[in-house]
């Protein structure tokens, strides 16, 4: 069940970033491979996203670590100029390594995860973290063994334990690089510790107790968020909540939902990423704050907001904007009946206007959660 302010709000009011440090909360969309799909650098920062997700075995796979050194970093790859999160590639282990057609395998050294062919990649603890220093980013993500839903409780206890053995490694690999490097402790990106444990809130509790003493900046909600009947797993966001330190970070790994986000937000969680607004951008699902100026936004309101379907033939003629409480490139120039008019057409503007609309969506959904933090 969700209690409303459970948890004590965060000492940490902002995120540190390379390139300036970045209020919180923050919603990072997905760039997996160091792109959102129909954009460029240049539309995410029209947006006001201040920073993105990228995917470490993606870049590992794709990319390797020569391209990514020969452009230092992959923020200059991509020119981008926010700030930047890479994930440790423990989404992966589920969804590639774990799922039914088995290709990977999974042991206490890391995960193979079987390619095309005979061609494999293996990925520890230490090549997870050594690849995302590469990368520099401004949040480094531990290897994590991903508690698949509707296992056992021994099953979860595996995973658990191994998300411990692997973050252990991980945070020893993280102090190797910074001594080799020479970076200065104020100077180092966050290292991020993955609470595994399923459903299980005794595992969830013994997990996070046990990253504590090996000591992160933060935590993220591991595994899968969502119980058998659909509702969002609160209870286990306030076990991790409850089990972190003040200062920590809590990240809401592919939390994306607005309204689980605003109930997470309250638990004290200030960071999230998903892919939700823009795959549904691109499936003709756009996000509209139920208000008729950006000023006028509750995000308080038990139905704050709704969804907009521009496929719909009805708005052929309808010369609104998608939303008056929005100051996206969609809102500000162009109406419905043109929306509707891409789509049908299937012209590719429909879908990058539309993955604009979603991200400022989203971007005003932290402003407004960030003005409460201030007061």
């Amino acid at each position: 069940m969700y209690h409303s302010s459970v948890i004590s709000k965060r000492t940490i009011k902002k995120f540190k970033s390379r390139n300036g440090d970045v209020p919180l909360p923050v919603f990072f969309p997905d760039a997996t491979r160091a792109v959102i799909r129909t954009l460029d650098s240049s539309d995410i920062e029209g947006t006001k996203t201040p920073g993105i997700l990228v995917n470490t075995y993606h870049l590992y796979k794709d990319l390797g670590k020569k391209v990514v050194e020969e452009h230092e970093g992959i923020r200059q790859f991509m020119s981008w100029s926010g700030a930047l999160i890479s994930d440790s590639g423990g989404f992966q282990v589920m969804s590639l390594a774990k799922r039914s057609d088995k290709r990977g395998t999974i042991n206490d050294d890391g995960v193979t995860f079987k390619l095309q062919g005979k061609e494999k990649i293996t990925l520890t603890p230490e090549k997870s973290i050594q690849f995302q220093m590469v990368l520099k980013p401004d949040m480094v993500v531990v290897l994590d063994d991903f508690t698949e839903p509707g296992v056992g409780y021994e099953e979860a206890k595996d995973t658990v334990d191994r998300t411990i053995l692997w973050a252990k490694k991980s945070k020893e690999e993280f102090l190797k690089i910074c001594e080799k490097e020479k970076i200065k402790e104020e100077d180092r990106p966050y290292l991020l510790g993955v609470v595994q444990g399923g459903e299980y809130l005794d595992l969830r509790e013994y997990c996070a107790k046990e990253l504590v003493k090996i000591g992160f900046d933060g935590f993220g909600y591991g595994g899968w968020p969502i119980k058998d009947n659909g509702d969002f797993n609160y209870d286990v966001a306030r076990v991790i909540a409850e089990n972190s330190p003040a200062d920590y970070l809590l990240y809401g790994l592919g939390i994306g939902k607005p309204d689980e986000i605003v109930k997470c937000f309250d638990m004290g969680y200030y960071i999230f990423d998903c892919v939700l607004p823009t795959r549904d951008a691109r499936h003709s699902r756009l996000y509209v704050y139920n208000a008729n100026s950006i000023s006028d936004i509750n995000v308080r309101d038990d139905n704050f907001y709704s969804f907009f379907d521009p496929s719909k033939q009805k708005y052929y003629h309808d010369t609104e904007p998608v939303s008056k409480a929005c100051d996206c490139l969609l809102c500000t120039r162009y109406t419905r009946s043109y929306l509707h008019h891409l789509f049908k057409n299937d012209e590719t503007t429909s879908l990058r206007l539309a993955t604009i609309h979603n991200l400022r969506f989203y971007s005003l959904l932290m402003e407004r959660l960030g003005e409460e933090l201030k007061s």
